[in-house]
């Protein structure tokens, strides 16, 4: 067996893991524009927005938590060959239910698209396994490289063909056997390094893995639906092309709460074992900085994007979306807030406390589910921000307090 490369330091995890993700949300962004510029109109942007939707609402379950599970399984209680094999029972379940929830409450000319953006989303989500292994070992340059070439070839890909056939599900067919390539010929390879992956997992595992791991889930599930439900509201109530619009102006603000992914994301470890390990000071000055560096980027995205954010809005998407600048800074103001949630989520994931995560979660939902048909009515297309706020908001201050807790569990466990 080949010598295992060497770990890089943080600083260079960082700069990796943040240079891959931001071109990979630029061009998944950009895809966002394109779906406006090459067709006519904001029809088929609202189906793209319903697709990406109502995968939404599922993908928790594709996910199932594992990447950071993985990361923080300081201890090597699973292989990669057991992760991947359990993301592939989860992506199946999701796709299952993403599926059905499609034939229920969607028009029967989107569930193609949404069928095939489920796919698409299921081959990112395997990658993750490998991606995971290679945070683990401290090699987050691979994650970067992957990360861009997905990117790139979703992004050129969407753009030949779409502009070729301006039909949503070819183009997504195509997008997804370039995702394929990306994990057999790249990610594969580098994971392998590390660990060879021989694909199985027991029942007795795969059962104890998914019950350990169900909070976790149903909270994941909760906070998508407390971020995807409302924008179906507004698609039921006032059509795609209001969703189509609204998904437009909130695309450009993305970049916050991925921006806050990069400075926490390749953290994560390092949180799991100074709590395991007791190192609590250590712990809270990291947590500070993380909070500080969400709300640096949080004021700085949001005063560029006051000044800049029409102009960019018209350059990019046109048709006279100028008109709604309205909107611009409450979508802001609810990625700021949602981004602290994102934070808290992961957070509480490394220091295992489920209980705290899922009761998170499950609050924002039910603040989410209360305000949205109010705020919808009487702020229309803002209300969906407006909702946006208040929901990640009450999950922010029930994941604090669960936080807070966790920390003094532990300094009294160390006194004793």
């Amino acid at each position: 067996m080949s010598k295992q490369p060497e770990p890089l330091s943080v600083k260079q995890n960082m700069l990796w893991n943040s240079a891959g993700s931001f071109l990979n949300l630029l061009a998944q962004w950009l895809i966002t524009v394109l779906v406006v510029r090459i067709s006519a109109g904001y029809d088929a942007a609202g189906l793209w927005s319903l697709a990406v939707s109502v995968y939404g609402i599922f993908q928790p379950v594709a996910q199932y938590r594992l990447y950071m599970y993985q990361v923080s399984d300081i201890e090597g209680e699973n292989n990669v060959g057991e992760y991947f094999a359990l993301r592939i029972i989860t992506n199946i379940l999701a796709l299952i239910g993403c599926f059905g929830y499609a034939l229920v409450t969607c028009p029967q000319s989107a569930w193609l698209t949404i069928m095939l953006y489920g796919v698409y989303k299921a081959f990112t989500t395997m990658i993750d396994v490998f991606h995971a292994n290679d945070q683990r070992h401290h090699r987050m340059d691979y994650i970067g490289i992957s990360l861009f070439s997905q990117g790139v070839l979703s992004l050129a890909i969407f753009t030949g063909v779409f502009w070729l056939t301006q039909n949503l599900a070819v183009t997504l067919l195509c997008m997804c056997a370039a995702i394929a390539c990306v994990g057999i010929f790249f990610d594969w390879p580098h994971s392998n390094r590390f660990e060879k992956l021989t694909v199985g997992i027991s029942r007795k595992k795969a059962i104890h893995l998914l019950v350990l791991c169900l909070p976790l889930v149903l909270g994941s599930i909760a906070s998508s639906a407390a971020a995807y439900v409302p924008r179906q509201f507004l698609f039921a109530n006032s059509g795609d092309t209001a969703l189509g619009i609204y998904a437009s102006v909130a695309a450009p603000v993305a970049v916050i709460l991925n921006g806050a992914a990069y400075i926490y994301y390749p953290l994560i470890g390092y949180f799991a074992e100074d709590y395991v390990e007791g190192r609590l000071a250590k712990l809270k000055r990291l947590f500070v900085k993380v909070v500080l560096a969400i709300a640096a980027l949080g004021a700085v995205c949001a005063l560029l994007l006051s000044f800049l954010g029409v102009p960019l809005l018209e350059l990019f998407f046109a048709n006279n979306i100028g008109q709604y600048a309205d909107l611009l800074m409450p979508v802001i103001i609810s990625a700021f807030v949602m981004a602290f949630l994102w934070f808290l989520n992961d957070l509480l994931i490394a220091l295992r406390d489920f209980k705290g995560n899922f009761l998170g979660n499950m609050a924002a939902l039910v603040v989410a589910l209360a305000t949205m048909v109010p705020f919808v009515q009487i702020w229309g297309m803002n209300g969906v921000s407006y909702t946006a706020i208040a929901s990640s908001l009450a999950g922010v201050i029930v994941m604090v307090i669960f936080f807070l807790h966790d920390i003094k569990k532990r300094a009294s466990k160390q006194t004793l």
